[in-house]
């Protein structure tokens, strides 16, 4: 059976598409967080497990901001890989295509690590974004003990910016579970073909649904019980 740190994780390198910045930019750091514990999963044979995060793609765009399409099915995005497996490299890479991009890319070394991995319980990733008003921000990272569920803002995105100003603070109540419609839910944290304890990737029965906010006879801690999302302005251009 493979341990929790073979949540593996494809991504080795970031995939980036960078304007230069511009009079009017703010520079911000974001920073996901895992925010659960070891025990946070309750298992319905009466053991516990713990929640990590994986990898993932971010991107800033013009409003909307959009990873996927919500009440759609998304072959060849690259959601797949992400909510499957932790892999957002495709997913990363296809979206710096979209209409109205202005970067795009992958966040996949925990604070502290010198390697890609996944977020342990007390990990986070950051990565830094620069953005105009009106910009909003879109990003996904995998419930690792799940079969094809992750986390991402809604289908507008984060916005940056409030009356001009650049935003600052805790955004998780932005955020929240989704599922990807590729594969059967398991129950979270038992499955034998979930990351953890699949035998290789993009194992499992598959399905065609859209992706939807998640809802599913399992039970699933609550969002700010498992991640916390904050954003903080650095630095604004001055040329």
């Amino acid at each position: 059976m493979k341990t929790i740190s073979a949540l593996l994780l494809l991504a080795t390198t970031p995939v980036l598409a960078l304007a230069a910045p511009m009079k009017g930019q703010t520079t911000f750091t974001v920073r996901i967080e895992n925010v659960s514990t070891g025990s946070t999963l309750k298992l319905s044979n009466g053991s516990t497990a713990p929640a990590p995060h994986s990898p993932g793609a971010w991107v800033v765009q013009e409003k909307p901001a959009r990873l996927f399409m919500p009440g759609k099915l998304q072959p060849g995005w690259g959601l797949e890989m992400q909510a499957e497996d932790g892999d957002p490299s495709k997913l990363a890479e296809h979206c710096m295509h979209h209409e109205g991009v202005r970067a795009a890319g992958v966040f996949n070394v925990p604070q502290g690590d010198d390697k890609p991995g996944p977020a342990l319980p007390g990990k986070a990733y950051e990565f830094t974004v620069t953005a105009k008003p009106g910009d909003r921000l879109a990003f996904t990272t995998m419930f690792g003990q799940s079969n094809d569920v992750f986390f991402a803002p809604d289908e507008k995105g984060i916005a940056l910016f409030a009356n001009g100003r650049p935003v600052s603070g805790d955004v998780t109540a932005q955020v929240m579970l989704w599922d990807a419609g590729t594969e059967v839910n398991e129950e979270p944290g038992a499955g034998p073909n979930q990351a953890p304890r699949q035998m290789s990737p993009n194992s499992g029965p598959s399905e065609s649904k859209p992706v939807a906010k998640l809802q599913d006879r399992y039970t699933w801690p609550r969002v700010s019980d498992v991640i916390r999302v904050t954003i903080t302005p650095s630095q604004a251009a001055s040329n």
